[in-house]
């Protein structure tokens, strides 16, 4: 399975605040033996929210959607995934038992708008302040701040994907390349001949440049199972040294 990120707010985009779901999501899957296959960014527009979603649920992936799940003005992913369902809010019942634990007599109508979600859907439970967001379709739809919604997060995928944990043990190796020919444009057919080959690995090549401005080194590598990445990488070190290129082993 394929899985996605999409982190709301135009605070975000414009720069008030830094993003930190991002690292966190990839930390989480990578812990677990899974990766990152996308992540977007959009800002507080239901109409561009709404179409998201509608791609994505069309998509078959699991998301992990970060933000506006809120009650003010300026959150509208409840109802952009309502729209892109095409189903109406209502107030979640268990929703409603955790707001009604959490604040007692204080649950008001304007609290209770935090537990109304699409029709349909089931929650996802908030250890930090009991504050629900909500689960469909392999989406996960998470609040903003990041001490609540990353234990959600956590949760959604240690309770749900456990069976996709480190089924495929991945491992990236690279070599360092040195020298006057040691260019990605000089190494062009062979990266393209490697990815031929090895259809299964996901070959990566990174230039490095110092603070002087000059040219430190490339590193040059694969990632997959462990056996074809170093198949491939025995392949790619005869070849350099044919070439003249210095290599040695990224630490």
């Amino acid at each position: 399975m394929n899985f996605g990120a999409i982190i709301i707010g135009d605070e975000i985009l414009s720069g008030k605040r830094v993003d930190k779901h991002f690292d966190k999501i990839v930390s989480l899957l990578a812990a677990r033996g899974l990766r990152l296959s996308w992540a977007e960014y959009l800002g507080d527009e239901r109409s561009r929210i709404a179409a998201t979603l509608k791609r994505t649920f069309a998509s078959g992936d699991v998301v992990f959607s970060f933000g506006g799940i809120g009650n003010t003005p300026d959150d509208h992913t409840r109802q952009a995934a309502a729209e892109a369902l095409g189903v109406d809010l209502v107030l979640h019942p268990e929703a409603e038992r955790e707001i009604r634990a959490r604040f007692g007599d204080d649950a008001n109508p304007v609290r209770l708008l935090l537990g109304t979600f699409p029709r349909g859907v089931d929650i996802v439970p908030n250890p930090f302040n009991r504050i629900a967001g909500f689960r469909t379709r392999d989406h996960y739809f998470l609040p903003g701040f990041p001490q609540m919604a990353h234990p959600m997060a956590e949760w959604a995928l240690d309770t749900f994907y456990s069976h996709l944990f480190n089924c495929n043990p991945m491992v990236d190796k690279a070599f360092l390349l040195t020298g006057p020919t040691a260019y990605e444009s000089a190494l062009l057919d062979l990266m393209e001949r490697i990815v031929a080959d090895y259809p299964d690995l996901r070959l990566f090549s990174l230039p490095s440049i110092g603070e002087d401005k000059q040219r430190r080194h490339l590193e040059l590598g694969v990632e997959g199972a462990v056996e074809r990445v170093d198949q491939a990488l025995e392949e790619i070190r005869q070849e350099v040294e044919r070439r003249g290129i210095r290599w040695r082993w990224r630490d």
